[in-house]
């Protein structure tokens, strides 16, 4: 796989997230979005820093980003995750190396709760974050409907033990 490097996701890196994005939507397991929204839109959607890109050399082979959970200023550190990991690139620690450094940068940015809503048939999603110090919080039972089908969501959330523990 060559030499990896987390770094900060740049517009420039669109193309391959997208791939990587559509490949994930594409197993029906990984979000209630059937469809890679456009740059811009996804822009919108996601917090301005942390944004990584894990690279082997000059392929991404994953990403990772954070979203707002709420505009009100009460929730202003508390996220929730995205991240995905390219087809060929699954089982090889990329996504465990996207998580840790996406916590820590998360830290940095003085966010204390990171969230994750997860399919149940999603293993792979589950380890990955209860690995990382996520707890599940409990399954949210028929939240939406993903191509005519009731889906359930497990959530997960993991505390800074270093921001907001005063």
């Amino acid at each position: 796989m060559g030499e990896l490097e987390v770094v900060e996701m740049t517009p420039g890196d669109w193309e391959a997230v997208r791939e990587i994005y559509r490949e994930g939507i594409a197993t029906g397991h990984a979000t209630f979005e059937t469809e890679v929204p456009e740059w811009e839109a996804w822009d919108r959607g996601h917090l301005g820093t942390p944004r990584l890109v894990l690279r082997a050399g000059e392929e991404i082979l994953g990403w990772a980003a954070l979203s707002a959970v709420s505009g009100r200023c009460v929730y202003a550190g508390v996220a929730e995750v995205s991240i995905y990991v390219a087809a060929s690139a699954r089982g090889r620690g990329v996504g465990s190396t996207l998580l840790r450094d996406l916590v820590r940068r998360s830290e940095e940015e003085g966010i204390w709760t990171l969230q994750a809503g997860i399919f149940p048939e999603n293993r792979g999603s589950l380890a990955l974050h209860r690995n990382a110090g996520f707890r599940e919080v409990g399954t949210r039972e028929r939240v939406g409907k993903l191509e005519g089908k009731w889906r359930d969501v497990v959530l997960l959330e993991r505390r800074s033990g270093k921001v907001g523990v005063d």
